[in-house]
């Protein structure tokens, strides 16, 4: 065969040769950035909803302690209304037994009646304290706490301090931890300051004499 015919033999073979096409840049490095690592996806996965968990559990666990104090202070406050009306009727009470003890107490004919009203005001306090209702009444030389005491008036009393409790007018009651009502009370002011002595007054404002 001559060098004619192999040429063309090459030639008419070329156009079924076909050349593999050029990767596009980048293709290569992008297919393993886009392909995560199944355990660190599951790890992230399992944190993500541990974390979800716990905000949960954290949610309604607050939810169960509120729900318990409502349930608590509407228990121990829903009475609160009722007990105001009934210490309208306690303060009657107690001061009948002040009058009933002052006019009555040498009578022996009237002693089973007071018996009788002592024993239905104790009675009384004794439901108020069973529904979290308590009696207070401050001691004489205690200090005012505007918190628990209402001050109806000043009273000179040179044996108690000023800002104490000199008198009670009407005891105080609470509910639960709140203060359902301020005992009325007189506050001590103190005695006035006795007037300076004039004789000291004139000793220290005297000139000295110019002749000494």
């Amino acid at each position: 065969m001559t060098d004619t015919h192999r040429a063309d033999a090459n030639a008419d073979a070329a156009p079924d040769t076909v050349e593999p096409a050029a990767a596009e840049p980048g293709a290569a490095e992008a297919a393993p950035a886009e392909r995560e690592d199944p355990a660190l996806a599951l790890a992230r996965e399992a944190s993500e909803l541990r974390d979800k968990l716990l905000r949960t559990l954290a949610e309604m666990e607050n939810l169960r302690a509120r729900t318990a104090r409502e349930v608590a202070d509407s228990r121990t406050y829903a009475v609160a209304s009722f007990a105001r009306d009934i210490l309208t009727i306690a303060d009657n009470m107690a001061r009948a037994l002040q009058t009933l003890r002052a006019e009555l107490k040498e009578n022996a004919g009237v002693k089973a009646l007071l018996d009788g009203v002592e024993l239905t005001e104790r009675e009384l306090l004794k439901v108020l304290d069973k529904h979290g209702v308590r009696k207070f009444e401050p001691q004489p030389g205690e200090k005012f706490d505007p918190n628990m005491h209402q001050a109806m008036y000043e009273v000179v009393d040179p044996s108690l301090p000023g800002g104490t409790v000199a008198q009670v007018v009407q005891a105080g009651y609470t509910i639960g931890e709140r203060m359902l009502r301020p005992a009325l009370v007189a506050v001590a002011k103190g005695a006035p300051k006795p007037p300076a002595d004039p004789s000291a007054n004139d000793n220290s404002e005297k000139s000295p004499d110019p002749t000494d």
